[in-house]
């Protein structure tokens, strides 16, 4: 028969965390029942998993673990971090609440095993036009322009139309933008000597950055502890921008010219790097861990920018990949097919809207193009709209 444990922590070196029960006592289909920060967790053991430690969906014992791996089996309702409170820190209680709202989605799959791709029409297109793009609490989807004269924004109904800008630039400053927790838009440098940003009352205003190069970055990420990641093009150190405003740089594992166009936040907390150029995948563990991963396609500026759908695969935005490319929540690489393609500069970046679709953001492209991803259980407008989520 099975054993019953209580916790009152994941892991840590508390004798109450979930980690700390000891593997020799524990037999398959154990279960535990626990309640971290006000949410309540069940996991069962599976005695031969041997699955990567997560921390969260796949808890290992710290002592006589084996292959045996505690197994997240429901977790209650999770909260969304505000953005403006200081509740996005270092302690990751805020990302691990969101990522209860995430993993309801993850877990719940899609209504059909294949992606259904379509286009739709625009209203302004020229080369090299937009880069990236940023969902808006009200549920538009902002295109951030390149060379474009005009801005350009999909409403929550659907609806294609362009508005005014009150900055252009013909040649590139920035390259896509992040939501800080503070709610600034911070735009990611790419010939840019300064960093700039956009406060949510409207302020533009510029910082100090601690390295700069002509094509440094392409997009960014908002890490789990509230840090601001430049995902390096030509860079050959990362740069990030930490809730508190301080700049600073670290190592990375693989450089080289035009590797990585964007990034993207997996459920567990890991932050990809979209491939370009590169010919692995680089990611950033929560703890600051950099590693690479085999690709199944890579090519010349193959993908511009990524997206994370609701049933946790992380989708790369085509540029001049014939093939779409995903990393699953597993960490599975696969490739898939597109209904539109260019020879250079598709799309550069995608937005996912709260009803599972993933619009492809056009650069060069004359058509739209989205992913209906069908999931059984999309995101809240809520989630789509966090920080983690809403970038380049």
């Amino acid at each position: 028969m099975p054993d019953f444990y209580g916790f009152r922590a994941l892991t840590g070196v508390d004798a109450g965390a979930l980690s700390a029960i000891d593997g020799a006592g524990l037999v398959d289909k154990d279960m535990a029942f626990g309640s971290v920060d006000g949410i309540h967790y069940v996991y069962m053991l599976d005695d031969d998993s041997g699955l990567t430690s997560d921390g969260f969906r796949v808890v290992e014992p710290d002592s006589n673990a084996g292959t045996k791996r505690w197994i997240l089996c429901h977790s209650s309702d999770g909260l969304l971090p505000c953005g403006d409170n200081s509740t996005i820190s270092d302690d990751l209680v805020a990302w691990n609440k969101f990522r209860v709202l995430l993993n309801h989605s993850v877990e719940t799959g899609t209504t059909y095993s294949n992606d259904i791709v379509s286009t739709y029409p625009l209203v302004y297109t020229r080369g090299n036009a937009y880069q990236g793009g940023v969902l808006s609490p009200n549920g538009d989807i902002h295109f951030i322009p390149d060379y474009a004269v005009v801005g350009q924004k999909i409403s929550a109904f659907g609806v294609v139309s362009t508005y005014s800008l009150v900055y252009t630039m013909a040649n590139a400053a920035y390259y896509g933008g992040v939501l800080s927790p503070n709610g600034d838009i911070h735009f990611v440098p790419l010939y840019a000597t300064v960093g700039q940003k956009i406060s949510s009352s409207g302020v533009v205003s510029t910082y100090s950055l601690v390295y700069t190069l002509d094509w440094g970055y392409y997009g960014g990420v908002l890490s789990p502890n509230g840090d601001t990641h430049f995902v390096p093009r030509q860079a050959t150190v990362g740069q990030k921008v930490s809730a508190s405003g301080v700049v600073s740089t670290y190592s990375l594992v693989y450089t080289g010219g035009s590797v990585y166009y964007g990034g993207v936040l997996a459920p567990n907390g890991d932050i990809h790097f979209v491939p370009a150029s590169a010919t692995v995948g680089q990611k950033i563990s929560s703890s600051g861990v950099v590693s690479t991963y085999s690709l199944v396609y890579t090519a010349n500026s193959a993908y511009s920018g990524g997206v994370l759908a609701p049933n946790g695969d992380i989708h790369f935005i085509p540029a001049s990949a014939t093939v779409g490319q995903k990393v699953s929540s597993s960490g599975v690489v696969s490739t898939y097919s597109l209904t539109y393609t260019y020879s250079f500069g598709t799309s550069s970046g995608g937005v996912l809207a709260p009803n599972g679709n993933i619009y492809f953001v056009p650069c060069s492209a004359t058509v739209g193009q989205k992913i209906s991803a069908l999931p059984a259980k999309p995101f809240s407008l809520g989630v789509c709209c966090s920080a983690f989520l809403n970038k380049l």
